[in-house]
């Protein structure tokens, strides 16, 4: 049996799949990829899994891009172009190839039939895939060596999720040994964990694949006209009834009883895991300094609060987090996360909120329970997130009530009565 110390990483090729639309996000995902969505703050949601693969010593890392993925490529060139090429060490872009077909990525597994080529040229043993739009930290050589030990053909990265989600998750059964006996995709209801009432295995989109076992499967799932080309639907289930298919529970490397992992996939999804980032003890620690995120920086001085010379106009942040760049100028700002160069001015109150690059809130403005997408402009005395039926008149509302508001935004002031 392979021991721990026999783990090489540089024969693992890592393909980062970051084509989704992310249609549940919408309207913050109508110009941009679910993986560029911002997060937290400072980052990119596709951030995480990039930093993950830094701090696990992956260095050939592949992303597949497809929707939308100007604002994503811009990002990776700019942010992650920082591993010596001449040591065959990257993090490239590879968007769809169109061949003669010319066609996009019909299926997560077609996503990666369309880069065998890539994946012949780089000769790897092992060929690890990922998602680009998940939040978590991950330590990918415990899966790694796993994968070595139980000799597999292809280990599943497994979390734990409550069976009411069933229907959002691949959810499978293992054996006392945690090799894979069953596997459904998206079921009503799936299998509960023995012992653990109430909870099932979900896959958390994360696999690792001997090469040659994945060459073949692709291969045999392009030549067949009735499949979706998608791991979990397809290439999975087919696989535990031939192959030593495994899965890997995973740890926070935080080592919490509850690992993170998050799939902001929904705009309250998205919504609550950042309200958690504000609380005095998040579940998510971006503080870490033993497993920091790494992004794309930017050079903006550092965050702000003015007194304007009123006593009744004093700053006043609690329960948030800003971004540098950000000026609070005798506004108010309660459970939210601004952005960098985001702008509250005196008088302004935002509560539970989540504000993005270059927001401006102008004097006497409110904004409760919102989202505002890059360089939205909220006009003196206005107010979002207090009449629910007249902010659906304009912008995307949620049905818990968290209104969104679109990039670019300009308004004129309402008239005060």
């Amino acid at each position: 049996m392979p021991t721990p110390f026999s783990l090489d990483l540089s024969d693992t090729l890592t393909l980062i799949l970051a084509g989704g639309k992310g249609s549940r996000l919408e309207p913050l995902t109508t110009d941009r990829a679910k993986p560029a969505v911002p997060f937290g703050g400072v980052y990119r949601i596709i951030d995480f899994t990039l930093s993950n693969c830094i701090h696990s010593g992956l260095r050939r890392v592949y992303v597949l891009t497809q929707y939308q993925a100007r604002s994503l490529e811009e990002h990776i060139r700019f942010g992650w172009n920082f591993l010596p090429r001449r040591l065959e060490q990257f993090i490239s872009v590879r968007p769809p190839h169109h061949r003669r077909e010319e066609r996009w990525y019909q299926g997560t597994a077609d996503a990666i039939y369309q880069n065998l080529a890539t994946i012949v040229d780089e000769r790897p043993k092992r060929v690890l895939v990922l998602s680009g739009d998940h939040i978590y930290k991950m330590d990918y050589r415990e899966m790694l060596r796993e994968h070595l030990e139980h000799e597999a053909a292809l280990t599943i990265g497994a979390v734990r999720i409550p069976v009411a989600e069933s229907p959002r998750f691949g959810i499978f059964s293992v054996d006392p040994h945690q090799r894979v006996v069953a596997f459904d995709e998206k079921p009503p209801r799936g299998r509960e964990i023995p012992g653990e009432p109430g909870y099932c295995l979900g896959s958390m989109g994360i696999y690792v694949f001997e090469t040659e076992e994945l060459i073949q499967r692709l291969q045999a799932d392009a030549a067949d006209p009735n499949s979706s080309h998608d791991f979990g639907k397809n290439i999975i289930p087919a696989m535990i009834k031939e192959s030593k298919v495994y899965a890997h529970a995973f740890r926070d490397v935080d080592g919490s009883h509850t690992p993170y992992w998050r799939d902001v996939g929904t705009i309250d999804a998205f919504f609550d895991a950042h309200m958690d980032l504000c609380g005095p003890l998040p579940q998510l620690n971006l503080h870490d300094l033993n497993w920091p995120i790494y992004s794309l920086w930017h050079n903006d001085p550092p965050a702000k609060t003015i007194f304007s010379g009123d006593q009744s106009k004093v700053a006043k942040v609690s329960d948030s987090m800003l971004s540098p760049g950000v000026v609070v100028s005798g506004g108010s700002v309660y459970r939210s996360v601004l952005s960098n160069r985001v702008h509250v001015a005196e008088g302004a109150l935002v509560e539970d909120s989540i504000l993005f690059s270059g927001v401006q809130v102008h004097p006497g403005a409110k904004v409760r329970k919102a989202i505002l997408d890059k360089w939205a402009e909220v006009p003196s005395d206005m107010t979002i997130g207090y009449d629910l039926e007249e902010d659906a008149k304009r912008f995307h509302v949620t049905s818990s009530g968290i209104v969104v508001v679109p990039r670019k935004a300009r308004f004129k002031p309402q008239l005060v009565h």
